[in-house]
């Protein structure tokens, strides 16, 4: 039957009606499922990190720039590996402090101890941000600068230096100064003490420095003129903290 009425060139009924139905499943499944564009790929990244991004706000995930480090318990800590420096850096770091005590046996003594103790301890870095330390404090001391001036100094030497600065503001004067240059800075001694790193260095400095009262008149100093100083001050750092600052615990003027 069907194969006489195709080629009668007439289309049966139930054929028909079989297309109409196929025809629309196709356009069924079309609206629903959607044609590939090739976006595809791009609005699934999208919708990952609106997914991510809503996470995270709850708090359920944290992103890659906003991971929460837990505070580690002390016996973690303890077995964090120390830096491992080899065998022959260590003796020629050794020599080279010893270099620099110049004969002095305790000195020499002191540095080869603090090297030991902190294999990270590297002296021409240390005069480098000693350097730079001191004359941050002595422009911070001049200008009254107390928030520097307690980043970079002991609880007793700050006390020392803020009770300075107080009498000198409610005697209205000020300090006009120019930090010229450091002429020489030198280690002088060196001990590790209960754990604890102590560097002791002798500043040569140039300063032009002046005093003047609450008429602006100058009372010490000259505004005029470059003047050596001298200065002996002691740092200190715990060798086994975490933080590479180096505090001001101590001063005293040369002999």
């Amino acid at each position: 039957m069907l194969e006489s009425t195709a080629m009668d060139g007439r289309i049966d009924v139930t054929t028909l009606l079989f297309l109409v139905v196929a025809v629309v499943i196709f356009l069924k499944l079309r609206s629903v499922l959607g044609r590939r564009t090739g976006h595809e790929q791009g609005r699934y990244e999208r919708y990952k990190a609106q997914q991510q991004e809503a996470a995270q706000r709850n708090g359920k995930l944290a992103g890659p720039d906003k991971v929460v480090t837990l505070p580690r318990r002390e016996r973690d800590e303890a077995l964090e590996p120390r830096p491992v420096v080899e065998p022959q850096v260590r003796a020629d770091v050794e020599e080279r402090v010893k270099g620099l005590a110049a004969g002095n046996a305790g000195m020499a003594k002191g540095l080869v101890d603090i090297v030991r103790a902190d294999p990270t301890f590297d002296p021409d870095s240390f005069l480098r941000g000693a350097r730079a330390a001191y004359e941050l404090i002595v422009t911070a001391f001049a200008e009254g600068n107390r928030k520097t001036l307690r980043n970079l100094l002991s609880r007793e030497v700050y006390d020392g230096f803020a009770g300075a600065i107080t009498e000198r503001e409610s005697r209205g004067e000020q300090v006009d100064q120019s930090f010229v240059g450091i002429k020489s800075a030198d280690i002088v001694e060196a001990e590790l003490k209960n754990g604890v790193a102590q560097v002791t260095i002798k500043f040569v400095s140039e300063l032009i420095s002046a005093t003047r009262d609450r008429g602006g008149e100058v009372i010490t100093g000259d505004p005029k003129r470059i003047k050596e100083v001298t200065d002996i001050w002691t740092f200190a750092r715990e060798v086994t903290s975490r933080d590479p600052n180096w505090k001001l615990i101590a001063t005293q003027a040369a002999n």
